[in-house]
């Protein structure tokens, strides 16, 4: 590849090339790159007076892109969470660029430096079985727009799928003769396959008797689509959520707080961590370890449990009346 310093060059061959290309990233990782370089160009210009068409490499200072990452705290009022994502996304083009244009590593260098910002870690909110079971029967299911929720609810909480992966299964995805399972497609194009209780398959069943897409001549059709016949995307599948959610009195809910909701019901019925991890498609078990450390139901019962076997003595005595500790003390 020949060597360039035009930055608009080098942004447009790591979007277009290194990401899709040479690391297989899927579209919806590149928007969110790209995303985040529209934010940093328009801050340049706006706040710097330096258009885009005439930004060079040497004017993304760390000190530039720091005053960036600030601002988007302060005057966008994004997250510590999304603040670190574009960082991320920063990061990774400046290892590109001194990869490709080595005469800035040093700057380079100095940006791939910038620490992630640490933000409290949060507890992970889900629901308990009771309003899961709410939730989920909420649907009116003798209408077909009822049906189609109830079986995208009962899917999304069942699969522990991403919004995004949910919004992507098509029928060919799905596998209903037993041992029933649903294909996922998620984060760098991993699949994954899952498989679905019977209470699932019986609503998706009907779900696509009823649509007349039982007959094997749709397998490429969207699963859960909107009356254009088009497939809901992640934020009519959130629409949905929350509009049963409210009926339920459960607030601020969203689709990956029943992802949760499915991964501490695994934890707390005792399963192994190293399934639950396979199940969401964690690449690190460090990730699902969480759950355990969560669950304030595991965490009383385990206590309860502890208690009952009587490992710490009930009685005690003055620690001067171990003579043998005190004989082995005086020995040394």
């Amino acid at each position: 590849m020949k060597m360039t310093n035009e930055f608009s060059q080098l942004l447009s061959s790591f979007l277009l090339h290194e990401l899709p290309i040479i690391h297989n990233q899927s579209k919806n990782t590149i928007a969110s790159y790209r995303d985040t370089y529209v934010q940093l160009l328009n801050y340049m210009e706006n706040e710097n007076g330096i258009s885009s068409d005439k930004i060079k490499v040497t004017d993304l200072t760390v000190t530039a892109i720091e005053k960036f990452l600030n601002w988007l705290e302060t005057e966008k009022g994004n997250s510590i969470s999304t603040r670190n994502q574009r960082l991320a996304a920063i990061r990774s083009l400046f290892h590109y660029i001194q990869k490709n244009a080595p005469e800035y590593m040093f700057q380079c260098h100095q940006i791939i430096g910038i620490p992630f910002k640490k933000a409290e870690k949060r507890v992970i909110g889900f629901l308990n079985e009771e309003k899961t079971k709410e939730l989920l029967a909420a649907p009116r299911n003798d209408t077909l727009r009822g049906l189609r929720d109830q079986a995208l609810l009962c899917l999304l909480y069942d699969s522990g799928a991403r919004v995004q992966e949910l919004a992507d299964i098509r029928i060919r995805d799905l596998h209903l003769d037993s041992p029933a399972q649903v294909q996922l497609t998620g984060k760098g194009r991993k699949t994954r396959s899952v498989p679905l209780m019977e209470q699932t398959v019986r609503i998706l069943e009907e779900y696509l008797k009823r649509n007349g897409l039982d007959n094997g001549l749709n397998v490429d059709h969207p699963l859960f689509y909107n009356a254009q016949k088009k497939k809901l995307t992640r934020q009519g599948i959130t629409y949905v959520l929350k509009k049963y959610a409210e009926q339920c009195g459960i607030n601020d809910i969203s689709p990956h707080q029943l992802r949760h909701t499915k991964a501490m019901h695994l934890t707390e019925a005792d399963v192994n961590p190293i399934f639950i991890r396979d199940f969401l498609g964690h690449t690190d078990l460090k990730v699902t370890e969480i759950y355990s450390k969560t669950s304030v139901k595991m965490k009383r019962e385990a206590i309860e449990k502890m208690d009952k076997k009587d490992i710490v003595p009930t009685d005690t005595k003055e620690w001067n009346e171990d003579t043998e500790l005190m004989t082995w003390l005086k020995s040394l």
